[in-house]
């Protein structure tokens, strides 16, 4: 009985996955968002479906069995998106695209920061670590809704896409680190209050084991923590292809291996990245780029990147977008109404920040007004990270609850409705996007000579690629 019901539960999931996004796509409705608003609809907040079907069978395994299912893997899509995320960046057309990605990561990390930093202020003047949890979470974006949609349009390969997403994965880091050393000053200050944060906070982090802030104090403690990602990040990039390298000349593997060496190297990355408190997403990344690096999988044309991409979007990654609307808390929005100011000026300040943070990047390298305006929107959803960082800074005290749902708030109000506004604002408006693959061969002072970069060179048509994807010319 029970592995029947786990059979009939993952049959549901699936069937939903599969049709509801296919028939939300007539109206324009991404397939992220989509899943999204299953998650909420079958979610313990909505009809409780899992619930459901657990009393219907009898109770062989009670719904908080049945939604744990669905939060693992929802945390094997996180890491199978998170690579192939890092396996998408070509550091050639990053360095192409560099003017680009370096003042869309700057400009996006640091002006939403400052309004963070500010929001928080305003209502709480001498709450200094909270002051910087909020602009860890203002300046973080959300790869897991960037990088979906950037596939889902067809520009991933292009100008456009490369320097959205790869300044979207760096802002990323960046934000991240910022509250793993925000979060370790926390629990200096617990310490020296008596008050024990406990492992169970940190994770397996050997800083949290050792405490080294206590140690060596805050400020050292934030250079060795950010020294040791990037010198982690520095080992796996050049380890892992040299060990596949020496894997293949020894044994001689057969092609399906490659496969599961991916999965392996992916899972080690991150559990090692887990152990010097580097975050899982951050993790995986750093995974996809170093596997990509490796014999067989630098084509992304080869079969084997296409195979892990089936695998990936067609099996793992949806369930992190259901377990994302399965999180989602619709009553929030009501619970908040006593505290609206802080909602309020929670959204708008983000909003505002990364809008004009994004479009004004993305003109000052030379793009057009829509673009930027596109990219700016791209970088506001708010998801899985940012949920789970303030659900961290809730346990430390680092924010209460008011905060807490504003920031809930927050990643309801942008995740849903962003996406959609991206996509028809693209449509609609006929916006194209030129090929940067096309542009590596070029010299470097070509690349960056404004007449080499308009859009008149290589256009791809998204409504072309729209009209193919529905079968007409």
């Amino acid at each position: 009985m029970g592995t029947f019901l786990l059979l009939l539960m993952y049959l549901i999931l699936m069937a939903l996955v599969v049709f509801i996004p296919q028939a939300l796509r007539k109206v324009q409705v991404p397939a992220v968002v989509s899943i999204m608003l299953v998650g909420i609809l079958i979610g313990p907040n909505g009809v409780d479906l899992l619930g459901r079907l657990s009393g219907w069978m009898g109770g062989a395994y009670s719904s908080d069995q049945l939604y744990f299912v669905v939060q693992v893997l929802g945390m094997w899509g996180l890491v199978f998106l998170m690579a192939l995320a890092g396996m998408e960046v070509d550091v050639r057309m990053l360095l192409v695209e560099k003017k680009a990605v370096i003042l869309l990561s700057v400009l996006t990390f640091g002006l939403p920061a400052a309004t963070g930093w500010l929001v928080y202020h305003c209502f709480r003047p001498d709450d200094m670590i909270g002051k910087w949890v909020y602009a860890s979470l203002f300046a973080s974006h959300s790869v897991g809704i960037v990088f979906p949609v950037i596939r889902e349009l067809g520009v991933s390969r292009t100008r456009f896409g490369v320097a959205v997403l790869g300044s979207t994965v760096v802002t990323d880091v960046l934000s991240l680190i910022l509250l793993a050393v925000t979060i370790q000053f926390q629990r200096l200050n617990l310490a020296k209050s008596g008050i024990s944060a406990g492992i169970s906070n940190g994770g397996f982090s050997v800083f949290d084991r050792f405490d080294l802030a206590a140690s060596v104090g805050p400020v050292w403690f934030g250079v060795i923590f950010v020294l040791s990602v990037f010198l982690f990040m520095a080992v796996c990039i050049w380890v892992v292809p040299a060990v596949w390298k020496k894997v293949l000349e020894t044994f001689d593997p057969k092609e399906d291996t490659h496969v599961t060496y991916f999965l392996f190297a992916v899972f080690m990355i991150v559990t090692l990245g887990e152990f010097l408190g580097v975050n899982l997403i951050v993790g995986a990344f750093i995974a996809g780029l170093a596997v990509v690096r490796s014999k067989g999988f630098s084509d992304r044309g080869h079969f084997l990147h296409r195979k892990l991409e089936g695998v990936g979007f067609g099996v793992m990654i949806p369930f992190l977008f259901l377990m994302i609307g399965m999180d989602c808390k619709p009553k929030v929005l009501l619970e908040s109404w006593g505290n609206i100011s802080i909602a309020l000026w929670t959204v708008i300040g983000l909003v505002g920040s990364k809008v004009f943070s994004g479009w004004l990047a993305l003109r000052l390298s030379g793009f057009s007004h829509m673009k930027g305006l596109c990219a700016g929107l791209m970088t506001v959803p708010q998801l899985s990270a940012t949920l789970a960082a303030a659900a961290v800074a809730l346990d430390l005290k680092m924010l209460d609850d008011n905060f807490f749902n504003a920031i809930v708030v927050l990643s309801m109000v942008t995740t849903i409705p962003v996406p959609m506004l991206v996509r028809v604002l693209i449509y609609k408006c006929h916006i194209t996007f030129d090929q940067a693959k096309e542009m590596i061969g070029l010299a470097p002072t070509d690349v960056s000579a404004p007449q080499l970069v308009d859009d008149s060179i290589n256009k791809t048509s998204i409504l072309e690629r729209l009209a193919r994807n529905r079968g007409m010319k």
